[in-house]
This record gives C-alpha cells, sequence and structure tokens, in this order.
C-alpha cells in the first residue's frame, strides 16, 4: 500500500482504527511527521490532540545512525549491543545525550505553548507517521506511562514486524494499517514524503 500523504494515512488510519472500535481520550503525535498524521486521525475520531516530544539519539561517531532515543521525563533509552563499552565512546555518546537534551527542552517550548499535556489516567492513542525500529517510539511509551497515562495505544500507517514485537511488550496495543516484514523505510511507502516544519506542527495544534 502507497499513501499519497500523511494526511491520506492519517484519514486511513483513523478509518482504521473507529472501525475497529479502538477507543481513547486523546490523540498524541510524535514530532514531526506523526502530528500530521495525528491530526487526521483525532479529527475523525473526534478527540483532541497533543503532541509528545521524542528525539533519536545517533552514533558519536555517525550521528545519522540511531543507537537510541530520548523523550519528555527524562526518559533516554540506549541499544548497548550497539554502543559497545568502549569508554571514550561512552564519553562522547553521553555528549551527545546532553545535546539532544538541550534540542528537545527547545522543542517542548515550542510545542507545549499551552503547557504540558496531562496523561494522568487517560486512554493515549500515540501516533506516529511510521515505525521502522520502533525506538523512538518505545521512548514514547515509556514517557506517557511516567505521565501516570492509564493506557496507552500505539498505531502507525505502517510499520516493520520488529517494531510491532518490540512495542508490543511495552505498549497496552500496537495497530498499524501495513505490517511489512520486508520494512525499508518509512518514507517508502509514501508518494510525498516531505520534512514536516515546527510552524506546521504549531499550526496543527493550534487548529485542534
Amino acid at each position: 500500500m502507497m499513501f499519497a500523504s500523511r494526511e491520506e494515512a492519517g484519514r486511513k488510519l483513523g478509518d482504521f482504527l473507529k472501525e475497529a472500535g479502538v477507543q481513547a481520550d486523546v490523540v498524541v503525535g510524535l514530532p514531526r511527521g506523526g502530528v500530521v498524521v495525528a491530526a487526521e486521525v483525532a479529527h475523525v475520531l473526534g478527540l483532541p490532540l497533543d503532541v509528545l516530544v521524542v528525539r533519536k539519539i545517533g552514533h558519536p561517531l555517525q550521528r545519522e545512525f540511531a543507537v537510541g532515543a530520548l523523550a519528555e521525563e527524562g526518559v533516554v533509552i540506549i541499544d548497548e549491543r550497539i554502543v559497545g563499552r568502549n569508554p571514550l565512546i561512552q564519553i562522547e555518546l553521553n555528549q551527545v545525550i546532553a545535546e539532544e537534551q538541550e534540542r528537545m527542552r527547545a522543542y517542548e517550548s515550542v510545542f507545549h505553548q499551552d503547557g504540558v499535556p496531562s496523561l494522568a489516567d487517560r486512554v493515549v492513542l500515540l501516533i506516529d507517521d511510521g515505525l521502522a525500529t520502533g525506538a523512538t517510539t518505545e521512548a514514547a511509551v515509556l514517557a506517557a506511562k511516567k505521565k501516570q497515562a492509564r493506557k496507552v495505544i500505539v498505531a502507525a500507517p505502517v510499520a516493520s514486524t520488529n517494531a510491532v514485537e518490540r512495542l508490543s511488550r511495552i505498549a497496552d496495543d500496537v495497530r498499524a494499517l501495513v505490517i511489512d516484514p520486508d520494512f525499508d523505510a518509512v518514507g517508502r511507502y509514501y508518494d510525498v514524503f516531505q520534512q514536516t516544519t515546527d510552524q506546521q506542527v504549531v499550526e496543527l495544534l493550534g487548529a485542534a
């Protein structure tokens, strides 16, 4: 299946979740692209929209290569099997984490202009535009749980089988329109996969 855009993927995902009878109190998107999908899901389900900030953690020697993720509430997850135990690499990794935490705080101030959302005792529908490794979404699930969410449901238009298996161990439910064992990259499933801007996210949150 190919999606024309994140907007179309969100509408299809929303219809899929509605037909499946998935119940939630709030839709929470992962910036930036996930918020575009989440906005459409929230519209279809008639739910409020919010955002939870996450950041990928790149390897110190190759920043494009993700070795973990961090999220609000001080959540940090690292794949120790990839990083290894080299003390010099660990020192550099700590610096990378500190840089990403600073960037995350900046994004929180931009995206949480009306204050940090309260997820306490709420059923949270966590949305991204695709689940590749599942690392950033795992960090988001843990953050939602630290915010005392009663239940966390993960949903995306497309996901790898590995991501679904990984997230099923910590989320209360995982839903995807397409689960592909040969998953390559999220953008491959979209005709248009342009970078979403901070301003677009802010406007979607304001409109919601």
